[in-house]
């Protein structure tokens, strides 16, 4: 074997790693496969014989990769959810079917990583979700993480805290019973369906907040409370027909079917017992990009 196969060996030992550092990053599971391979290729160019952890080395290199990704977005600082026509933007769903993860999947959504806390990284500067995601939910330590973003450690630090701090006050812990949590969203299918809105009220929690980002051809939706969204049973109801209990990054969530098509994915976020959050995305471009057959009957 040559040492250029070797090499790759032991770079497919990390690639499932590698994507979720990316997707946490990016939230755009396209751009995380990009970033890894970018990563691929940054080591096939590098001398890595004295690297004695080459598991740390790529991920910070991924972590670079990223910074940049996000800086020639042009993502800035408390990035709005809405932008200036309208349109909601959500991040990639990892949707599995409801047996369970598979155990790539399982380091994709590992560390609660639920649709509301993606929205919630969306939110934060480069610099931040970079100090937070390769901290926090892959314990890089500070001074690895600060020649990236050419700081010192005790900045790199104050960054993550900051991050931390706004991440903990936007999307506060989830319930975790899974059992409860699809009982939870059954009794909404159930609800939608037979347009009780009594019923609606009683599992949505007062302040919930539901999105549906249907990207460039077909509406966006953005209602906030409990009336509000309970009101929009009639949507809520044309999802639920054609749902297909699935996980959404680990989660129960629904796969709506039109003409042999997946139409919607329909994330929840569970906090009390009662739904905080609802995410759908609608947008049939982004759809067809994530390949949804093996979650859906026949």
């Amino acid at each position: 074997m040559s040492d250029r196969e070797v090499l790759a060996e032991r770079f497919e030992e990390h690639r499932s790693h590698l994507r979720a550092v990316a997707y946490r990053m990016l939230g755009s599971l396209n751009e995380a496969d990009d970033a890894v391979q970018e990563t691929w290729l940054k080591l096939s160019r590098s001398d890595v014989s004295d690297v004695r952890n080459l598991g740390g080395w790529l991920t910070t290199v991924a972590g670079r990769v990223c910074l940049d990704m996000l800086r020639s977005r042009g993502t800035r600082r408390e990035e709005p959810l809405e932008d200036q026509d309208g349109l909601i933007r959500l991040p990639d769903p990892v949707v599995s079917g409801p047996g369970g993860v598979d155990p790539e999947q399982e380091i994709m959504v590992a560390d609660s990583v639920g649709i509301a806390l993606m929205i919630v990284l969306q939110t934060l500067a480069p610099a931040e979700r970079l100090a937070f995601v390769l901290h926090d939910l892959f314990s890089v330590p500070f001074d690895e993480i600060a020649p990236i973003l050419g700081r010192t450690p005790a900045s790199t630090r104050q960054l993550a805290s900051r991050a931390r701090r706004r991440v903990e006050g936007a999307a506060p812990a989830a319930d975790t019973d899974a059992v409860r949590k699809r009982e939870v969203v059954d009794a909404f299918l159930a609800a939608s369906r037979g347009g009780d809105f009594d019923a609606l009220l009683a599992v949505l929690d007062p302040d919930v907040v539901a999105r549906s980002d249907g990207g460039t051809l077909r509406p966006s939706l953005l209602r906030r409370g409990a009336a509000d969204v309970a009101s929009q049973a009639i949507t809520f109801a044309r999802f639920a027909e054609t749902g297909h209990a699935v996980l959404v990054n680990g989660s129960p969530g629904v796969v709506s079917v039109a003409e042999g098509r997946a139409a919607s994915v329909m994330a929840f976020t569970i906090r009390g017992g009662r739904i905080a959050a609802i995410d759908i995305l609608t947008d049939p471009e982004r759809l067809a990009r994530l390949d949804l057959g093996s979650v859906l009957p026949g």
